[in-house]
């Protein structure tokens, strides 16, 4: 399972989950991907028990990112503990998760878009945030590949 090697601290506060993600909220590594629509926390177990269930459908082909990583402790008194006596220790990790956060990339040569929605359905039902399986267009890529190319000569013909 996911946990960070060190902190800097081990125990942390609970923290506040207001706004949308900013950062890690676009396809990166591969063509689909799975974003979340809710905030809440992903636990390392979660994280992993969801991509066992990709990998199993896909039957190891084709390539998996994780874009979340669990670095925030939570604690946990010992059950029946009378108040006070400060916080307790550090039990499991989770990740921060905002609405607009990639959580998941899927790519490769041998999946196409029906595999990886099944896959990514298979995942979701192992999170505890909504989410949606999103997916670059080709098309879009195409044309923007295209606009580098026409700069390219475009730039090449100023040249000479």
């Amino acid at each position: 399972m996911l946990s960070p090697k060190r902190t800097k601290f081990r125990k942390q506060h609970r923290g506040r989950m207001r706004g949308v993600s900013s950062k890690g909220n676009t396809i990166a590594f591969g063509q689909f991907a799975l974003q979340a629509q809710d905030c809440g926390w992903v636990t390392a177990r979660q994280i992993e028990a969801s991509r066992r269930a990709m990998t199993r459908y896909i039957k190891r082909g084709g390539q998996i990112w994780i874009r979340i990583f669990p670095d925030k402790p939570v604690t946990m008194r010992p059950a029946e503990t009378r108040m006070g006596s400060g916080k307790g220790n550090p039990e499991f990790w989770v990740a921060v998760v905002k609405p607009g956060r990639i959580l998941f990339e899927m790519g490769g040569e041998d999946i196409t878009e029906e595999i990886a929605k099944e896959a990514m359905r298979l995942a979701q039902y192992k999170l505890p945030v909504k989410t949606k399986f999103i997916s670059i267009d080709k098309n879009l890529e195409n044309s923007s590949q295209e606009n580098l190319k026409n700069s390219k000569k475009a730039q090449e013909e100023v040249k000479q």
